[in-house]
């Protein structure tokens, strides 16, 4: 017994090497057996370094009661004098009591850790076959197997091995196992391995070199006759000679002993499972692969692997499963079905175990695992790199291949190895199969210490298990679910990578008008070997297929092309279109549908980060905008660099709402095509004008801020009319405008106006100055007097105007009034001085009718282009856009004094309005509401397909084929009218006239009865 004195220094030593009962663990160093170690300060060192330093001491201890004497004093002295040794022994006692108990069963196993060279690190097969090769039954198998699994712990738990070579290790072992196994098997039947053939195939984490420490290995035998000297072949005793064989050595390795189990032996993922033949021959396995299989068991497949037995039958096996394999994704709905078994095998877990499940639940291993599975199947068709086994190895070849991001691959493995990590350290404790993480504290505390973590391993165990299941949930969503890759696996074989002859038939074959223009786009993006090129590769053969469902396929391949060419070196943009949600669907849809949004695109590549951004396509609000402008604005030194910088937001969000307008009226399989098109005008409408009026904030405060610095001698406000103060604009709308201002206090009237004069003229010139940015035009011709009247006034000249002079057309005008910019206050004041003109409290009389008839009758005669036929003019045609605003701002100006629902400046708005108080017919307003939507959506067609403006139906095929796509017109989207349009463009063209002709005629009609009376 030691000293009062020395048992305290002892035992504050205990507990500062980790131990939690040092009591218990001072009375086993006590013990007569443990005199030669019990001074040895390294002793303490090596056990406070194992993951449960009472449980390595108590097993030490134990181990060393069961030597002899002789035996004790040269293991006790090794232990003192070998550090390897000691490092080894106690690493492998603290992790595991199953393998302490072993040693203590077999005292002299501890033998096999003392070797420590170089050959020792990584042994394969034909190392474990020599340890396993004296095993002559199931008892003594079971001790080798034990012994080498020692050693294997050994070099895991010292780090000596990661947990990859591990795993392979284990597989090697599992290997070598399944050999001697079937060794004594033929041993105990000779006539049984005479009369037959037979291989093991190994498979899951077995077959694919990454196998647990406690695991069923999975198998598949496959059995053939052994043709007798005259030539007699058996085929039914073969088969039966080669079950009791399998059956034999299955029992072997599953059967419990006094060593216990080696593992079980699953042979359930053969043909028709656990209710088919346990062994069949080769051509029984074909048949039935090629007629019966289902999807999971080709990904079963997947890490098929000869292991035993016959190695000629084995490798024929894999060569005829191998095609099969890299056939599956071409079976219908093969990447829904797959990812249909992963969200069933998280669906049957127990609900108290999801959280704790560290293989099967989300976030866990099988995640990993099925994602890189589905990747490989997908791509592995092409590419022969992507091919192993190994989960691993088989990511880090998707990410060389360029099929997952650098640093998505580098995080997935990572956290793999650090949930395979804990599994293996799990498992290895009582050599139990389990992957739930504990919940006892001790067990947490001697898991996060075998992992390493020394400060507070509970938690820290908790924070670094979390942080890992969370990085590949997240990555698993990204990757497992990607839309691009089920349309990959649509492809035939031969698309998905683009040779110059199988590209050009299929160029040909989808429409392109110039392949040979189209291949040599192909090929320049395609061409090399770089990690940019192998990702065009995968991604093009899609592309294409999106390209070609659009008017215009050779248009769409050509701005892909340019697109890359200008963001070639920006290693974001291939990993966006490959990796984030529709983003590639939605590039394709833009870049075919015209000529605008594809030159707002290349005027700044960069924004086709919106694409793959779920809220990239929102559009940004006033408030929001103007704020942007106005900091861009800030920034600038000179007021064209403060213009230029407010064009340039504005050009980077007309290209968001274009992209918008077109993927809401395209759709995409991520996001089908929008029902409603009134909420897609709504939405263009109300984004251009916004912008719009940020745009002009910003002009006018880069004017006044050179000129004037912080205040203006005068308030100034910009009055939006016409489309643009009704939040109706269009991709060419002009910006129609009134400018008013008001002299500040103690600013004389000539210096005011001089200032007003002075924005008005800056503005204007600053917003029109040529540059690299579409242009925002000012047009202020709806101002007293028009052109001939001053450009801007003060809101005492505008009351004194329209008290006097104004006339029927410039109330109607004021219906759409509304502040955009500057100065909110004198906004306020002017819209209070207009109400009483444009709702007028006597309504209109008669001679004010007829006068607004008049004169919509005189600008249709005057404005509509010679020749231009009248039922297809979006603006001034039969029921298009002038009859239906016309009408509604008739029934305002007579009724809006006493109908404030009235008193909007927006059409659509109207119309409801006007419905709700019974000033038409619901049926009527609607047929003005679907005539007056149609042609706005086709003059924004014709800006979006053209590129410049347009009040008709373009005449260019391709381009009228663009706008029928625009509009819902095309395969699979219902027309406007809800039928299902035809397939064949031409078709589609004349349906889609014809409905607008219909549309609009029947909005004429409401227009003679309720405008003109003649109805």
């Amino acid at each position: 017994m030691a000293l009062p004195g020395r048992r305290s220094s002892t035992f504050t030593r205990l507990l500062r090497h980790g131990f939690t009962d040092p009591s218990a663990a001072e009375r086993l160093l006590d013990l007569p057996e443990m005199a030669p170690v019990r001074s040895d300060p390294m002793l303490l060192d090596a056990l406070g370094g194992a993951a449960d330093p009472d449980l390595a001491l108590r097993s030490l201890v134990r181990l060393t009661e069961a030597q002899r004497p002789d035996e004790r004093r040269v293991l006790l002295d090794t232990v003192v004098t070998a550090k390897p040794l000691r490092d080894r022994l106690l690493g492998v006692l603290g992790a595991s009591e199953a393998l302490g108990d072993h040693l203590a069963r077999h005292p002299g196993d501890w033998h096999v850790l003392e070797t420590y060279e170089p050959a020792d690190l990584h042994p394969g097969v034909a190392e474990f076959e020599r340890v396993l090769a004296a095993a002559t039954d199931p008892v003594s198998l079971r001790i080798a197997y034990r012994r080498s699994l020692l050693a294997i712990a050994a070099r895991d738990v010292c780090g000596t091995t990661d947990v990859a070579e591990a795993a392979a290790e284990l597989a090697d072992l599992a290997t070598a196992t399944l050999r001697a196994a079937l060794a004594i098997a033929k041993a105990a039947a000779p006539e049984d391995a005479a009369a037959c053939r037979l291989a093991v195939i190994a498979m899951g984490k077995c077959g694919g070199h990454e196998l647990n420490y406690v695991s069923d290995v999975d198998v598949i035998f496959v059995g053939e006759p052994v043709e007798s000297a005259d030539g007699a072949v058996d085929e039914g005793g073969a088969i039966r000679a080669a079950t009791r064989l399998a059956s034999h050595l299955m029992r072997i390795c599953s059967e419990s002993n006094m060593e216990g189990t080696i593992w079980p032996v699953d042979a359930n993922l053969r043909p028709e499972g656990r209710n088919g033949p346990l062994v069949r021959t080769l051509s029984s396995h074909l048949a039935y692969y090629q007629r019966w299989a289902k999807t999971w068991e080709f990904q079963a497949l997947l890490k098929a692997r000869a292991v035993a037995g016959d190695p000629a039958l084995g490798a024929r096996y894999i060569d005829a499963v191998s095609p099969l394999v890299w056939q599956a994704a071409e079976r219908d709905h093969f990447v829904p079905d797959v990812q249909k078994m992963r969200r069933r095998v998280v669906d049957n877990i127990p609900p108290g175990q999801v959280e704790r499940e560290l293989k099967l639940g989300p976030g866990g291993l099988r995640d990993v695992e099925f994602a890189v599975q589905l990747l490989q199947l997908v791509h592995g068709r092409s590419d022969p790199t992507l091919r192993g086994g190994s989960t691993l190895d088989a990511l880090a070849a998707l990410a060389a291949g360029g099929y997952v991001g650098r640093t998505d691959a580098a995080q997935l493995d990572e956290a793999y190895r650090f949930l395979r990590a804990m599994e293996h350290r799990i498992q290895l404790y009582r050599l139990r199969r389990t992957h739930l993480v504990p919940e006892d504290e001790a067990d947490l505390r001697r898991l996060g210490r075998s992992l390493g973590l020394r400060g507070d391993p509970v938690a820290e165990l908790n924070r670094a298990w979390k942080r890992h299941a969370s990085v590949v949930r997240r990555l698993h969503e990204k990757i497992f679910y990607r839309p691009l890759l089920d349309a990959v696996a649509q492809l035939a074989p031969g698309e998905t990578r683009l040779s110059p002859k199988a590209a050009g038939q299929r160029l040909e074959a989808l429409g392109y008008a110039d392949p040979v223009a189209a291949l040599r786009h192909l090929e320049a993006l395609s061409s090399g070997v770089t990690r940019k090129a192998a990702i065009q590769r995968t991604l093009l053969p899609v592309l294409l297929g999106w390209f070609a469902d659009s008017a215009d396929p050779d248009a769409g391949l050509l701005g892909f092309r340019k697109v890359s060419d200008a963001l070639g070196k920006t290693p974001w943009y291939l990993r966006l279109l490959r990796d984030e949600g529709a983003a590639a669907e939605n590039l394709a849809r833009v870049l075919s549908a015209g000529r605008l949004a594809p030159d707002l695109l290349l005027r700044a590549p960069e924004a086709v980060a919106m694409l793959g951004d779920p809220h990239g396509l929102t559009p940004r609000g006033r408030d929001h905008l103007e704020q942007e402008v106005l900091a861009a604005v800030g920034r600038a030194d000179t007021s064209e660099g403060a213009v230029e910088s407010a064009r340039g937001v504005r050009r980077r969000e007309l290209f968001r709402t274009t992209a918008a307008d077109i993927i809401g009226s395209y759709g995409t399989e991520e996001s089908p095509a929008e029902k409603d098109p009134g909420a897609l005008v709504d939405r263009v409408g109300n984004a251009l004008t916004d912008l719009n009026a940020a745009t002009l904030a910003g002009a006018l405060r880069a004017v006044v801020r050179t000129q004037w610095g912080d205040t203006l001698p005068t308030r100034f406000a910009v009055i939006g009319m016409g489309r643009f103060g009704g939040h109706e604009m269009g991709y060419g709308s002009d910006a129609d405008v009134l400018f008013v201002h008001e002299p500040r206090e103690g600013v004389g009237e000539h210096e005011a106006a001089q200032a007003a004069n002075a924005v008005v003229t800056e503005m204007r010139r600053l917003l029109q100055v040529p540059s690299s940015e579409p242009p925002l035009l000012i047009d202020a011709d709806l101002r007293p007097e028009g052109k001939s009247g001053p450009m801007v006034r003060t809101l005492a000249s505008y009351a004194a105007y329209y008290r006097r002079w104004s006339l029927g057309w410039e109330s109607q005008a004021l219906l759409r009034a509304e502040p955009m910019a500057g100065d909110a206050e004198l906004g306020r004041r002017f819209i209070e001085l207009i109400d009483p003109l444009r709702y007028p409290a006597e309504g209109l009389g008669e001679e004010a009718v007829r006068e607004i008839r008049r004169l919509k009758a005189r600008m249709e005669t005057e404005r509509l282009p010679r020749g231009a036929d009248r039922t297809l003019h979006t603006k001034l045609g039969r029921g298009g856009l002038s009859d239906v605003e016309w009408t509604v701002q008739l029934l305002q100006m007579r009724h809006g004094h006493a109908v404030p629902a009235l008193r909007t400046t927006r059409t659509r708005a109207a119309l409801v309005a006007a419905g709700a108080a019974g000033l038409l017919a619901p049926e009527d307003a609607r047929i003005l509401d679907d005539a007056w939507v149609l042609a706005t959506r086709v003059r924004n067609g014709a800006m979006l397909v053209r590129g410049r403006p347009g009040d008709t139906f373009p005449s260019d095929a391709r381009e009228l084929g663009a706008m029928g796509r625009y509009l819902g017109y095309a395969p699979g989207p219902t027309t406007p009218q809800g039928t299902r349009p035809p397939a064949a463009p031409a078709s589609y063209s004349g349906d889609m006239l014809e409905d607008y002709r219909r549309t609009t005629r029947r909005a004429r009609a409401v227009v003679d009865k309720l405008f003109y009376g003649t109805g």
